[in-house]
């Protein structure tokens, strides 16, 4: 058996892994890491090994400020090509945004499996469509290779009928027209983690807040998604780097009403002009906000804190009560100053925060007379899906295999009459 590749292609960047198999120990391990993002008019590539040594870094300027996925993507290919006889891939994930009512658990991705997708893509317009560009460039470019989708709003699909209804006529909601919860990868590695980190209560009633540009909160008892602050789509819950989050709907009539905006101009505004950049006028990059003196920055950080806690409150309810508090993601991994808000807010539910301890980053940040855990805990989307792929190769190989010994047995079995 040979190697997983793994994508993780976001709306800002494109994030990929290769996981080899051991060879005394036939275990997966993480070889490669790579990243492909927007820094300013550029795209860059940094890839680096497991021990965090470079294997390559690129530069390629482009014409506008947007993310250029089709030049990340030729970039990145041109480098796999340089160490084409490095690797052998059994199989392929890729981390699909949205998989709808149907898709509860991983898949091979076949013709079928495709056109679904196609059809959320006005669910999560931000990632799905590159998610599946993607899948089809490789596909195309390793048509042998079994791709595997792996779905973010999976996870969510333990959650009650109550927690994932909305409340509008049946003859929309029959169309699929639910909360559906994102960021379920993550989520999903988290919860691997968390009896190591916080012992037995860590599989107790744990909120995770998973914040970076993207930022969703999820209530779990014992381990199983209970409630999520997102819903519908990826633009509801928590102020977001460029999304506005739980938003009245009357909002959206004012705009398409009264300002006379159209339905793509709202949208626009509402996935890329809005969260953080929106308010603060500034960036969407929390570490540019802490360190600015703008007091639209300063009312940008409020916001997100206050939506957090907020949350926190409604998915403690939901949940009957909490024993631990969990951050992860990019600013929730390396924004300090908003940990230590967040958690002060919520001394009512028991956090005292050790603040030394915090700003060190190590795993747990409460003090010993703390009635509420608190934890960091970095996500690894990519050796989540990385050990999904596996199991569905193998599948897929038992199966020929099969195929191939009801062949011989019925050749042996004719050669003999």
């Amino acid at each position: 058996m040979g190697s997983i590749l793994v994508f993780n292609a976001g709306s800002s960047s494109i994030k990929f892994s290769i996981f080899e198999k051991d060879a005394s120990s036939r275990q997966l391990n993480l070889g490669v890491k790579g990243h492909i993002a927007q820094k300013g008019h550029s795209v860059e590539m940094k890839v680096n090994n497991a021990k965090g040594a470079s294997l390559g870094q690129a530069c390629d300027a482009t014409t506008h400020g947007d993310f250029d996925h089709d030049l990340a993507m030729k970039r990145l290919l041109a480098w796999l090509d340089r160490h084409a006889g490095r690797w052998t891939f059994d199989a392929v994930g890729h981390r699909v945004v949205h998989g709808g009512q149907k898709y509860c658990a991983p898949v091979e991705i076949k013709d079928s499996v495709l056109q679904d997708l196609d059809g959320l893509v006005s669910l999560a317009p931000l990632h799905q469509p590159h998610n599946l560009k993607v899948i089809r460039l490789l596909r195309a470019r390793w048509p042998g290779i079994a791709q595997v989708a792996c779905f973010d709003t999976a996870f969510h699909h333990t959650q009650s009928e109550v927690a994932q209804a909305i409340a509008l006529p049946r003859r929309i909601t029959d169309k699929g027209v639910r909360r559906y919860g994102f960021h379920g990868l993550s989520y999903e590695y988290i919860v691997t983690q968390l009896q190591q980190v916080l012992g037995d209560k860590g599989m107790e009633k744990v909120i995770v807040a998973h914040l970076g540009n993207g930022a969703s909160l999820c209530g779990l008892v014992n381990g199983k998604s209970v409630a999520s602050s997102m819903g519908f789509s990826a633009l509801d819950g928590l102020v977001m780097g460029t999304r506005c989050g739980s938003l009245d709907p009357g909002v959206v009539l004012y705009l398409l009403q009264e300002l006379h905006m159209t339905a793509e101009q709202v949208s626009d505004m509402l996935y890329h002009q809005s969260g953080l950049l929106g308010v603060s006028g500034v960036s969407s990059d929390m570490q540019v906000l802490l360190s600015s003196e703008e007091p639209f920055a300063r009312q940008a950080i409020d916001l997100f804190v206050y939506r957090i806690v907020c949350e926190i409150g409604a998915l403690a309810a939901a949940i009957g009560g909490l024993d631990g508090l969990v951050f992860t993601a990019g600013i929730g991994e390396n924004a300090a100053p908003i940990r230590e808000r967040v958690c002060k807010a919520c001394f009512w539910l028991g956090a005292e925060l050790d603040q030394a301890a915090n700003a060190s980053g190590v795993p747990q940040f409460h003090l010993p007379s703390s009635g509420l855990l608190l934890a960091v805990i970095p996500t690894d989307e990519e050796k989540m899906i990385a050990f999904t792929p596996r199991p569905l190769w193998l599948h897929r190989c038992l199966n020929v295999l099969c195929g191939a010994l009801a062949v011989i047995c019925f050749s042996m079995h004719q050669s003999r009459k």
